[in-house]
């Protein structure tokens, strides 16, 4: 049993989460920004004319597509939604529900962020629906976190697999998001524009939530309506970088090709119609932040921002975050809690054979070792992914405290060992200190609480 004193440290660390992954509710978000009235349409202050308009196709991908669909579905009349809407959203399997017109396809399984035979019929499926509107018609883009992996048209002669592999080896490498959209984009179909220039539609309009540092539009899964700049250069530059003479042949051979095209990103369409697109983002983790800060004030904590910028390598993020509690501490007698938001990286070399875990559940087990070296302090780390997947794992994230450290004593579990394998769900889950909350139905990036008496 965990002590009642810890039991109610964890209650309020997963209640300032919790705050923070509610003001990002995809359903709400969506449904807040649509209004309808017998003449007008209005998304995010864009009117449409009723009498203007033909059809209304909603598109798009991500771990928060369901909840954006089920928005966008309950925002209109039910005799306007079904005279006038369709669509189809690559979702994860689990995140599954009943709609009335739109149509949520499982892209992949729960738990793999990663693309599929499946994703690809389903991105097939978007981009002939939106190649089959006319200018008058209306096209709604739903994007969210994880949308990259959901939303893959691999161009000709590079397989899924290529793909897949690239990806899996820029990842444990140590890449960026923001690199590893910029080499799958620059080998899709889809990404970087594609939707938009298959579209032809007059009308493109993308509602957004942000899973990247800063909300870069053309990163946010790869940007599939954001026009811009050739990157191929770019893609060889971090393969090169990053993985050095292992990129196959057939993709460098892609790509050299693609760089040395006049670049015809910005206005290559295959009809005479450039859409005018307007892409909004509707929530990312800076509210979420700010939904948990002021939560954790209405409880009584004295509370510090450190913003939505975390970035750096899990391991270092979450002894610098314990570091830094401390000197804050000083600073203040009532109980503190400190909030944070963004993304780290876990760098694994190619040939290891990582354990289980994922990036917030390694911070967490980083945190563990300063904490161990707290005595004066009662400190409480709680790491967690906004969508409620950590990695491949079904845990959002983990708790790092007192009593994970007491639990693992008494099971002879050494923290250093388990950092090494990078088998950080493990260790939380023998020492019964994992958050396990299941899809949130959205996804901001990461939030990390951490409460000091």
């Amino acid at each position: 049993m965990i002590s009642p004193e810890w039991q109610q440290q964890r209650e309020h660390a997963e209640q300032i989460w919790r705050a923070g992954v509610k003001s990002v509710d995809s359903m709400q978000l969506v449904r807040n920004a649509i209004s309808v009235t017998q003449a007008e349409l209005t998304i995010c202050g864009q009117t449409y004319l009723r009498s203007d308009l033909g059809r209304i196709v909603v598109v798009g991908a991500g771990k928060a597509g369901a909840g954006m669909a089920a928005g966008f579905e309950a925002a209109l009349p039910d005799t306007f939604l079904e005279k006038h809407v369709s669509g189809w959203i690559n979702i994860p399997a689990d995140c599954m529900r009943p709609l009335k017109q739109l149509h949520l396809h499982p892209a992949r399984p729960a738990g793999i962020n990663e693309p599929t035979v499946e994703a690809v019929r389903g991105t097939s499926e978007i981009l002939k629906l939106v190649a089959s509107l006319k200018p008058n018609d209306l096209c709604v883009v739903l994007i969210s976190g994880g949308g990259s992996a959901l939303l893959p048209a691999p161009v000709p002669g590079v397989t899924l697999e290529d793909k897949l592999t690239i990806t899996q080896d820029l990842a444990k490498a140590g890449a960026s998001i923001e690199e590893l959209n910029t080499v799958r984009s620059s080998l899709s179909i889809v990404k970087a524009g594609g939707l938009l220039r298959a579209c032809h539609s007059k009308r493109v309009i993308t509602l957004i939530i942000s899973d990247v540092v800063g909300d870069p539009l053309e990163t946010i899964a790869s940007g599939p309506t954001v026009l811009g700049e050739n990157k191929t250069g770019q893609a060889i530059e971090i393969l090169e970088r990053y993985l050095s003479d292992q990129v196959p042949e057939n993709v460098l051979g892609y790509l050299v090709k693609q760089k040395m095209a006049p670049d015809k990103s910005s206005t290559e369409h295959d009809s005479e119609i450039i859409p005018q697109v307007v892409n909004i983002i509707l929530g990312n983790n800076a509210v979420a932040v700010r939904a948990a800060s002021d939560f954790a004030k209405q409880i009584g904590y004295d509370v510090i921002s450190l913003g939505s910028d975390q970035t750096g390598i899990a391991k270092e993020v979450g002894v610098e975050l314990i570091t830094k509690t401390r000197e804050l501490k000083k600073q203040h007698k009532q109980p503190l809690c400190i909030i944070c938001g963004g993304e780290s990286v876990v760098p694994i070399p190619p040939d290891s054979k990582p354990g289980k875990g994922g990036r917030n559940q390694e911070i967490a087990l980083a945190a563990l070792t300063e904490i161990a070296q707290t005595d004066q302090l009662e400190i409480l780390l709680l790491a967690a992914g906004t969508d409620g997947e950590d990695g491949p794992t079904d845990a959002a994230g983990a708790f790092a405290d007192a009593e994970t450290l007491r639990r693992a004593n008494r099971l002879n579990l050494e923290i250093s060992d388990f950092l090494k394998r990078h088998d950080s769900y493990r260790f939380f889950q023998a020492c019964n200190s994992l958050l396990i909350t299941g899809p949130t139905d959205t996804n901001v990036m990461d939030l990390c609480i951490i409460l000091a008496k």
